[in-house]
C-alpha cells in the first residue's frame, strides 16, 4: 500500500503524462511484484548500478534526469539508502521546465538537511525562483526554503520571501505561502524575522482575500507572543477585521463553515487579542463587545449540526477566554459563568476539556471564586475522568481555585486521588499538593503532617525541591522542629520507608534530635538504631547525609558515641571515595584530644535566606515550551497580578534556580548537608511576604523593539504645523502630495478633544489605513481614549476623522505622537507629533496687583519656581504686542499696572488637571542692553513651572 501511496505521488510529480516514463512505470511495477525482500533488494541494487552508471557518462538531457532522479526518490521513500545523484538532483532546480524543476524541489526536500553541504549551491536558484514572474516557481522555491531552509539560507533568502509577501502584485496563493514560510523560520531562528517588517505585515491582515489574512494572523501570532511592544498594531487590525466578520458578515460565501464565518479566523484574532494588555481605547473596546455578543448570542441558538455545534463552540471558548483576559466587560462575565458550569458536566469530552480551560483562565483572573466554587464537587469528579487530558485540566482548575476556605478539602483529595493517579502526572500533582499545602497551612500540625504523607505516598516522583522545601520551612520555624523531628522518626521506624523520608531524617535528626531525646522512643540510642537500620538499603547521597548527622550525634549524644565510631570506622574502607573521605574525616575530627573544633563544626546551621521558592518555577517550566504559549499563568489571581512579568517569563521558559543538597556535604566543616534553596518559608509559616512561594524567576535579556510611533521616529516636515498649532486650535498638522492630516481642538477643564482629519489627496484609493498613538507619558499623568477611528480604506478625494479625548490627570511633560501608515502601492509611514500640551490646560484668569504678590509670596521660591534668561529675537524686543500675543498663546492672562516696573510684564492662569486646579503666575524682566529677558514662573505645582517654562524658552528661540 506504501508503495502503492509513493507511485502515485511521483506519477503526479512527473510531467502530468506518467506512461511517458515508462522506465520509471515499469521498475516500480518490478517492486510492487517482488515476493521477498532479497528479490526487491537485488531488483534496486541493479538499478542504482545503472543509474550511477548513467550519471558518470554524462550528456543527458532533462527528462532522463528527471526520470533517473524519480527513481532514485522512490527508493528513498522505500526506505533503502541512497548515497549518490544529489548533486543531479540539486541541478534540476535549474531547469526551466516546470516537471524537472518540480523534481528538483521534492528531491532537495527530501535528500538534504541544514546542514549539508549542497545546499549552499542552491540558494541562487531558489533566490532566481522566488524573484521570478512565474507564481508557481515562487511556490517551488517557498516549499523547499519552508522545509530544508536553515540559518544560512534562512538569512540570505528571507528578504526575498518577505518582498514576496508585501508585494502588491503577487498573487493571494503566493503571499499565504509565503506567510507561512516566514512562520516556519522565525520559529526556527527569530532573528531572521527583521524589526522594520512589522507595520507591513500586520498591514497585510486587512487583506481582502481571508487565506492571506489566516496566514498572516498566523504569522503575527507567533511574532505578536515575543514581542508585543512592536506587533501592538495588530490589536486594533484584529478588532476591526473580527467585527467585519463575525457583525458586518463581510466574508465570501467560500469560507463560511456551515454557516459559521470563517471560524479559524475567528479563533485566531481572538487569541492574539489575548497576548496584549486589554486596550483603554473606548472605540476599540466598543468594537470587541459587539463581536463577543454576537459570538455568545450565535452560541445560544445551539444547532443540531455536529459540524456546526463544534466549530461554534471552538469560536465560543475562544470568545471566553477573551472575555476573561478584559476582566471589565461584568456584564458578559455573568453570561459565560452560568455556561461553563454546564460545560464542565457536558457528555462531550472535548467540551468538558475546554469548559475546566476556561474555568481555570477565570480563577486566575477573577476578583472572587464564588462562582465557581458552586462546582467543586462536579471538579473534583473531573479527576477520575475516563480522559488523561480531562484529568490534567481538573488538577490545573482545583490548584486555581484554591484559597483558605477550600484548601483542607482540595489538598486531601488530591492526596486520596494520588494513590491511583497516573505516572504521567504524579510529579505535577506533588508539586501543586506542596504548594497548596505551605501556602495555605494555618495549622503547623497539618503541614508537616501533609508533606511527610505526600513524600511517603509519591516516593519517587518526589522532586528535589520538595523534599529540600520542607527541609527549608522547618529549620526557618522554630514551631515546627519539635513536631516535625518526632514524625520524621515514626516514619524511619516504620517496615518501609521511602528514601526521600530517610534523606530528611537524616537532615531533621542530626539539627533537632535533641529537642526529642527526653521524650519516650525517641532516645539517643533509638534515634540512631532507627537511621542505621534504612542506612544499607540507601543510595550514597543518602548515606553523605546519614554519616553527616552522626556526627552531627556525636556533639549532641557522646553517650552512643562508641557506636557512632563503629559507623565512621565501618565507611573508612567502602569503596565509594565520597563516602570514605567523609567518613575518615569525621571520625579523626571525633578522636581529637579536645572537642572544641567538634562543638564549632557542629554548630546549629543557620536559617535559610529568604528567597523566592523554586516549587512554582519547577512547575511552570513543564508548560513554557509550547508553541503557543497561553496568556496566563495556572494559579489564582496572585499569581496573574503581573500580567507582562508573567508573559516573558513564559516566553523565555522558567529556570529552575534550586541547587541540589549533594555539594553541600564535602565540607568536612557541614555537619549536615545544606540543602540550598530558593525559597523562604511559608508566609503563614512564618510571616514573611505572601509571594515568597509564588515567585517567578526568570533572567531576561531582550533587545527593546523600535517604536516607530514614539517622538524618535518623527517625520520630516513635522514641525511646522505643529508650531502653528500649539496656539491654535484648528489647522493643518501635515500634508505632503498623497495625504492631508488635520486637526480641531477643543479643551474644557482638565478634558481635551482632538478631531484629526485624514485626507487622500491622490486619484487612487489607500489601504489598510491604521493610526497608533504613543503616549510618553505614564497613563496616571496623561490618559489617551480614541472614540473613533477611520476604516482602513479611504477612496481617492475622500476625507475621514478620528475623535480621541485626552486627559490631563496631573502635569505631563511630554506631548503624544500619532503614526499614520497606508498602503498606497508600498507601505507609507508618517509619525507626527500631536499639540497636546500642558498650556493647552491653562485658563486666563484676572488678579490684582495685591492678590499677585500676595500669592507670589506664598509660593515662594523652590521646588515651586522657574527661572531662566532667555534672548529675544533682533527687532522683537520692544514689540509688546508680539509677546503678549505668545503670552495668551500659553494661556496667560497679561496683567497691566501689577507689577510696579512698568516695562515688566506678569500674567497668571490656571492650570485645569483631574486631580484639582494649579494656580500659575509668571513675572518677565526685559534686559535690552543685552536682548533678553528674564523669565520666572511660580505655581502650586512643582511640576508646573519647569515644563512651561522649557517650552516657553523653546517658542521664544524658535520665533
Amino acid at each position: 500500500m506504501a508503495s502503492s501511496a509513493a507511485a502515485g505521488f511521483l506519477g503526479r510529480a512527473g510531467s502530468g503524462n506518467t506512461s511517458s516514463m515508462r522506465g520509471l512505470v515499469q521498475f516500480i511495477a518490478d517492486l510492487r511484484n517482488a515476493r521477498a525482500r532479497d528479490l526487491e533488494e537485488k531488483r534496486i541494487n541493479k538499478e542504482l548500478a545503472n543509474i550511477r552508471q548513467k550519471f558518470k557518462d554524462g550528456n543527458l538531457n532533462g527528462y532522463h534526469k528527471k526520470k533517473y532522479v524519480c527513481k532514485l526518490l522512490y527508493i528513498y521513500i522505500l526506505g533503502w539508502n541512497v548515497d549518490f545523484g544529489h548533486l543531479e538532483a540539486v541541478n534540476l532546480i535549474s531547469a526551466n521546465k516546470y516537471s524537472e524543476k518540480q523534481i528538483g524541489y521534492l528531491a532537495v526536500t527530501l535528500f538534504l538537511h541544514e546542514q549539508h553541504d549542497l545546499l549552499h549551491l542552491v540558494v541562487n536558484s531558489i533566490r532566481k525562483d522566488l524573484m521570478d514572474h512565474n507564481e508557481l516557481f515562487n511556490c517551488l522555491a517557498l516549499h523547499a526554503i519552508a522545509n530544508v531552509g536553515g540559518r544560512e539560507m534562512g538569512e540570505a533568502l528571507s528578504g526575498d520571501v518577505h518582498q514576496l509577501l508585501i508585494s502588491p502584485t503577487s498573487k493571494s496563493f503566493v503571499k499565504k505561502k509565503a506567510a507561512l514560510t516566514l512562520l516556519r523560520l522565525y520559529r526556527k531562528y527569530p532573528a531572521i524575522v527583521q524589526q522594520e517588517w512589522a507595520e507591513r505585515i500586520i498591514s497585510l491582515m486587512d487583506d481582502p482575500d481571508m487565506g492571506v489574512t489566516l496566514s498572516v494572523t498566523s504569522l503575527v501570532m507567533a511574532l505578536a507572543q515575543d514581542q508585543p511592544d512592536q506587533y501592538k498594531g495588530a490589536y486594533v487590525k484584529a478588532a476591526q477585521r473580527l467585527k467585519r466578520t463575525v457583525v458586518d458578515n463581510d466574508i465570501s460565501p467560500d469560507y463560511l463553515y456551515y454557516k459559521v464565518p470563517c471560524p479559524w479566523i475567528q479563533v485566531k484574532l481572538l487569541r492574539l487579542m489575548q497576548y496584549f494588555a486589554p486596550s483603554e481605547d473606548s472605540f476599540v473596546r466598543g468594537v470587541i463587545r459587539e463581536s463577543l455578543q454576537q459570538i455568545l448570542h450565535e452560541a445560544m441558538l445551539m444547532p443540531k449540526n455536529v459540524q456546526q455545534n463544534n466549530a461554534q463552540n471552538a469560536v465560543l471558548f475562544e470568545a471566553i477566554n477573551l472575555v476573561i483576559h478584559l476582566d471589565d466587560e461584568h456584564e458578559l462575565m455573568v453570561q459565560i459563568s452560568s455556561r461553563l458550569g454546564k460545560f464542565i458536566q457536558s457528555r462531550e469530552t472535548n467540551v468538558r476539556y475546554l469548559g475546566l480551560e476556561a474555568m481555570t483562565h477565570l480563577a486566575a483572573r477573577a476578583e472572587t471564586l464564588e462562582p465557581i466554587k458552586r462546582h467543586q464537587n462536579i471538579i473534583m469528579g473531573s479527576l477520575r475522568d475516563r480522559d488523561i487530558s480531562v484529568r490534567r485540566k481538573g488538577l490545573d482548575l482545583l490548584y486555581s481555585m484554591c484559597d483558605p476556605t477550600n484548601s483542607q478539602p482540595i489538598v486531601n483529595e488530591l492526596l486520596k486521588y494520588l494513590e491511583s493517579a497516573d505516572f504521567a502526572i504524579r510529579e505535577e500533582m506533588v508539586l501543586k499538593i506542596a504548594i497548596l499545602t505551605e501556602k495555605y497551612a494555618t495549622d503547623i500540625q497539618w503541614y508537616v503532617d501533609i508533606s511527610l504523607r505526600l513524600i511517603a505516598m509519591a516516593g519517587d516522583h518526589v522532586s528535589d525541591e520538595v523534599w529540600q522545601r520542607v527541609i527549608q520551612i522547618v529549620t526557618n520555624n522554630e514551631e515546627l522542629q519539635v513536631y516535625a523531628a518526632q514524625n520524621i522518626l515514626r516514619y524511619l521506624k516504620a517496615e518501609t520507608c521511602h528514601e526521600t523520608l530517610v534523606k530528611i531524617g537524616g537532615y531533621l535528626l542530626g539539627e533537632f534530635g535533641h529537642l526529642i531525646a527526653d521524650t519516650k522512643g525517641s532516645s539517643p540510642i533509638e534515634q540512631f538504631l532507627a537511621l542505621q537500620h534504612k542506612m544499607q538499603g540507601s543510595s550514597s547521597s543518602s548515606r553523605a547525609i546519614l554519616l553527616s548527622c552522626f556526627v552531627k550525634f556525636i556533639n549532641l549524644f557522646p553517650e552512643i558515641k562508641p557506636q557512632l565510631l563503629h559507623v565512621f570506622s565501618a565507611y573508612s574502607h567502602t569503596l565509594d571515595s565520597e563516602l570514605q573521605q567523609r567518613a575518615c574525616e569525621y571520625q579523626a575530627l571525633a578522636t581529637l584530644p579536645t572537642d572544641d573544633m567538634l562543638r564549632t563544626v557542629c554548630d546549629e546551621m543557620p536559617a535559610f535566606p529568604e528567597r523566592m521558592s523554586a516549587l512554582l518555577s519547577r512547575l511552570h517550566s513543564k508548560n513554557a515550551t509550547t508553541s503557543d504559549k497561553r496568556t496566563y499563568i495556572v494559579g489564582g489571581k496572585d499569581a496573574n497580578a503581573d500580567a507582562k512579568e508573567n508573559q516573558i517569563a513564559q516566553a523565555t521558559g522558567l529556570k529552575r534556580s534550586m541547587t541540589t543538597a549533594a555539594d553541600g556535604t564535602r565540607s568536612p566543616t557541614a555537619s549536615t548537608p545544606k540543602v540550598i534553596t530558593n525559597g523562604a518559608a511559608s508566609p503563614k509559616l512564618n510571616g514573611s511576604s505572601s509571594h515568597d512561594l509564588e515567585g517567578l524567576i526568570s533572567s531576561v535579556s531582550s533587545t527593546t523593539a523600535p517604536n516607530f510611533a514614539s517622538a524618535a521616529h518623527l517625520s520630516p516636515g513635522w514641525e511646522p504645523g505643529y508650531r502653528r498649532l500649539l496656539f491654535s486650535s484648528e489647522g493643518v498638522l501635515y500634508e505632503d502630495a498623497q495625504i492631508q492630516v488635520g486637526l480641531r481642538s477643543e479643551y474644557r477643564g482638565a478634558m481635551g478633544c482632538l478631531i484629526i482629519y485624514f485626507t487622500n489627496r491622490s486619484t487612487s484609493a489607500i489601504a489598510s489605513f491604521t493610526t497608533t498613538l504613543d503616549n510618553p507619558n505614564p497613563t496616571s499623568h496623561l490618559r489617551i481614549d480614541t472614540k473613533a477611528i477611520p476604516d482602513s480604506n479611504i477612496h481617492a478625494q475622500e476625507q475621514v476623522q478620528q475623535t480621541t479625548m485626552f486627559e490631563a490627570k496631573t502635569v505631563f511633560q511630554l506631548p503624544p505622537t500619532i503614526r499614520i501608515s497606508y498602503l498606497a502601492g508600498a507601505l507609507q509611514a508618517l509619525t507626527l507629533k500631536l499639540p497636546v500640551v500642558v498650556h493647552k490646560y491653562m485658563e486666563r484668569t484676572d488678579l490684582s496687583a495685591g492678590d499677585f504678590f500676595k500669592r507670589w509670596r506664598q509660593i515662594g521660591g523652590a521646588p515651586r519656581e522657574f527661572q531662566q534668561i532667555f534672548h529675544i529675537p533682533h527687532g522683537k524686543m520692544a514689540d509688546d504686542v508680539w509677546i503678549k500675543r505668545i503670552l495668551e498663546g500659553f494661556g496667560w492672562g497679561v496683567l497691566r499696572g501689577v507689577d510696579p516696573n512698568e516695562r515688566n510684564i506678569v500674567g497668571a492662569g490656571v492650570c485645569h488637571t483631574s486631580g484639582g486646579k494649579l494656580g500659575c503666575l509668571l513675572r518677565l524682566e526685559p534686559n535690552g542692553q543685552s536682548q533678553s529677558y528674564r523669565i520666572t514662573i511660580r505655581a502650586t505645582d512643582e511640576a508646573v513651572p519647569p515644563v512651561l517654562g522649557r517650552m516657553m524658552e523653546e517658542t521664544f528661540a524658535q520665533a
